[in-house]
Formats: structure tokens, sequence, C-alpha cells
């Protein structure tokens, strides 16, 4: 595996994009090569994605906040099955286009199923359960998606596992449930994306408890923990397993080293939605408190109700934008292998090495080993 940028270096590839080789310019005759302009890099991953939800851009509005968001996606969700799958199958190409190799995709449906099994794109798809703390209604639920789960026809390309929502959604009940599936699977979670989050945890007060109302749901069985929400996830989920926490927009250091002294360091991935944290609440996280536990972090887009474009060069461009200290290549491998890893693609896919058919993509318009706004990706293999 080549671990830093090689210069005017060949990768040499077979006629379905297996690396046979990596070498000199110079070894080669110049006439039976191709050059680019810019840096070649293996495929994006998009760690985190709701692809089912690409109809819904721009119905939902910036800045009001995780809580509101969610308001507006329940209420806006619903449209034709055609307008849904066009959007799906439009937004795929566009993956594809600017290098995406392979998505960690939430499921709350089968909508994305058919596109999947054609196979264009490595899915990891996370059949995403949820019962609200409602005990009465945590048998139906298991009952629906589990219709759901086994709609999916999984191959190499395609896995999928039951996880659960986030720790504001999912009872005791459906978390025990969720864990008794075939362990060395990934498991996804939503995690501390907003202040609401934490607090309903911590004093079981704050935006969550209004919004349960508003629904008419009851809070009887939320645990008052007096600790932040992660804890509560913690409570179930189990090292055998990966573990993707997903925006972690407010988890402190002490979340992150608790995180790893529980389920081990190797089995804790991160992954940021920089934009659609922007989007969603004007905020970033501190990516210094993830140098600082190595912590391995990966990067998605969110969905297109949350997001301005499915582009995780977009992503990285964000990142590395209003946290200068980080550096290009720290980026990338969170954009690359880490998600690779995440998802368990990573035998073939996040890193140009012999052997694997990770694509290739074309990042240009490039100064001084920086990206810039200008920059563009393309694929290439």
């Amino acid at each position: 595996m080549i671990t830093s940028p090689l210069e005017n270096a060949v990768v040499i590839t077979d006629e379905n994009g297996k690396i046979q080789a990596i070498d000199a310019v110079e070894n080669h005759d110049i006439a039976t090569i191709q050059f680019f302009d810019g840096i070649i890099v293996p495929g994006f991953i998009n760690s985190h994605c709701h692809l089912e939800l690409s109809h819904l851009q721009g119905v939902a509005q910036t800045g009001t906040g995780l809580i509101d968001f969610i308001t507006q996606v329940i209420q806006n969700r619903n449209h034709p099955q055609e307008i849904i799958q066009a959007a799906i199958e439009r937004e795929e190409n566009n993956m594809l286009a600017n290098g995406i190799v392979a998505v960690g995709d939430i499921s709350n449906t089968s909508d994305t199923f058919f596109q999947k099994q054609k196979e264009r794109l490595f899915y990891y798809t996370f059949a995403e359960y949820f019962d609200m703390f409602q005990k009465e209604r945590t048998a139906s639920t298991i009952a629906q998606y589990d219709t759901v789960f086994h709609k999916l026809i999984t191959t190499e390309k395609n896995k999928i596992s039951k996880v659960p929502h986030a720790p504001y959604s999912v009872s005791e009940q459906l978390f025990s449930y969720l864990m008794e599936q075939p362990y060395g699977q990934t498991i996804s979670i939503h995690n501390q994306e907003t202040i609401a989050e934490n607090e309903l945890f911590l004093y079981k007060t704050g935006g969550f408890i209004e919004f349960y109302r508003q629904f008419n749901l009851q809070t009887t069985a939320i645990p008052q923990l007096q600790q932040t929400s992660i804890h509560y996830a913690l409570k179930f989920l189990q090292k055998a397993n990966k573990n993707l926490f997903v925006h972690n927009t407010l988890s402190t250091k002490e979340d992150i080293e608790t995180a790893h002294q529980q389920l081990g360091k190797e089995n804790v991935f991160w992954a940021t939605c920089p934009n659609a944290n922007l989007y969603i609440e004007n905020r970033l996280p501190n990516y210094k408190k993830y140098i600082e536990t190595e912590a391995q972090v990966c990067i998605g887009t969110d969905s297109l109700t949350s997001n301005w474009q499915l582009h995780i060069l977009e992503e990285m461009k964000s990142i590395l934008k209003y946290q200068s200290y980080l550096d290009f290549e720290t980026v990338l491998t969170w954009a690359t292998l880490n998600g690779a890893k995440a998802l368990g693609f990573d035998t073939v896919l996040g890193s140009i090495e012999v052997h694997k058919t990770p694509g290739l993509v074309l990042i240009d318009k490039i100064e001084n080993g920086k990206l810039t706004h200008l920059s563009s990706s393309k694929r290439i293999i």
C-alpha cells in the first residue's frame, strides 16, 4: 500500500480496474501511458447516506436545528413512487460520476433496493429501526422493519444489517432485539447531533420532550441517566461488531474515549457529515478531539434533505476550510480507507494497492498540494 503521494507514478490496472502494479514513469514507454493533470486517489467511500430521501432535496429549511428538521422530513416524506425512484437513480449516477465507489446507506423502506441490486456501487444497507420508546409498538416495529430487511438480496457488493436509529428513538427492548443478530457486522447509529439529545439523557428535559408530546408520544420509558446520550447506546452495542457512530457533533473527548475503552478502538468508527451539520445546526464537530484520541474518522454526506449534494470531495473541502489545521492526506484517509474499513470493504476498496479494485478518481485544480474551491473530482477507472 502506498502511504504517501507519489509524483509522476504509473498505476497499472487490468480491464476490470484491478491494480496490477504501481511503478515509476521512467520504467515505461511514454506512448503507452495515459497522463492526468491532478492527483489520482482511491474511490471515495460515502459512509453515511439516506439515498431514499433524494426526492426531498430543498424541502427542509437550513439552520432550523435537528428537531425541526426531523419534523419537516416527517411531514413531507411521502411522494409518488416514480418520483422517488427517479431521484434515487439520478443521485446514484451523480455519486458514480463524482468518484464514490461505496455507500453506507440508511433504509427505512425498500425504495432503494431495486437500484442497489444493479450493483453499480458497493452498498452496506443499514435497515434502521425505531419505536420512539413506545413499548406497545416495539413488536409491530420489529415485524414492520424485518419485512424490509428481508427484501434485499445480499451479495459481496450488497451487505445489510439491522441497526438502531438513534439513542433518543430506540427503547431498551428494541435495542436488545437488534443486538441478537449475528456478530461481525457493522452497526450504524446516529449520535449526539444536537444539544437536546444530550439534555434528554442527562436531565430528561429539552427539545426532545416537546417533540415527543407534539406527536402524542409518551416519555415515561426514556431513562434519565445523568450521562450523555452515547452512554445509553453503549449499554447495548457489542465489541464483536464494527460500530459506526454518525454525526457526533457534540461528542466530547470523554465520550470518544469511553466508546474506545468499551468497544475497542479498532471496532469504533466516527462518521462526520460536515455539510449536513452546517445545513441543520450551523455547527461542525471539533475534529481535534478525534485527532487527540486517534479515532477512526470517516466521511458521509447524509441525505439531499440535509445537504446540497452527495459529493465526498465537497465534504472534504468544508472540513479543510473551517478547520485548516487538518491536512489533505489525513482527510483523504477519512474519505477512503477508513470508510472502507468501517463498511468491511477494505480488502477491495479504500487504497491504491496491488490486487485491489478501488476505483481511481482524479482530483484536479490542486494548488501546492491542497484543495481549492475550484477542485473537482471524476471517476477515471
